[in-house]
């Protein structure tokens, strides 16, 4: 035969009328009204920040994969063989992927800096980057900042806006 458990002080029951008898007994109506009206607020609670952290999911979720309005224009610089050389602490080299927004993802971009600042790699030593940003192009030629529509021009990719 099933136990029951009374939901108030937590004892065990053989029967739901032993559980009726003992509440009866043992708790006022007021107490059971209170229990019930605490296990609802809880239940109400759980479900608003359920909600809330469903919300937030989806907001970040939908920033983070949704794509961005030059994905198209940096795929074609990266496929270019063009190469952007520069550092993670460089003022320049980030409103150089400012300029991309949420595409600057999609450049072809090479990290040069050591951590904590600490030199420049092997690689960017070796082909002697010397400022941040270098744009390296596949006829060997070299740029520092450039704006899109200079990209546009020694790329050869449009530079048009995704929607």
């Amino acid at each position: 035969m099933p136990k029951v458990r009374c939901e108030i002080c937590d004892r065990t029951f053989k029967n739901e009328e032993a559980l009726t008898m003992h509440n009866q007994a043992k708790h006022t109506k007021q107490e059971i009204r209170k229990e019930s009206t605490k296990k609802v607020k809880n239940s109400v609670y759980i479900i608003i920040v359920l909600l809330i952290l469903i919300g937030v999911g989806y907001f970040i979720g939908s920033s983070i994969f949704s794509p961005g309005k030059y994905d198209t224009f940096a795929q074609c610089i990266n496929d270019s063989g063009a190469k952007f050389y520069g550092a993670y602490w460089c003022p320049h080299c980030n409103d150089q992927k400012a300029l991309f927004g949420k595409s600057a993802k999609k450049l072809p971009y090479i990290e040069c800096s050591l951590p904590n600042r600490g030199g420049q790699n092997a690689l960017c030593n070796e082909i002697n980057i010397e400022s941040y940003p270098t744009w390296i192009f596949p006829d060997g030629s070299r740029s520092n900042f450039l704006t899109l529509t200079q990209l546009s021009e020694k790329t050869g990719c449009e530079l048009a806006v995704d929607e």
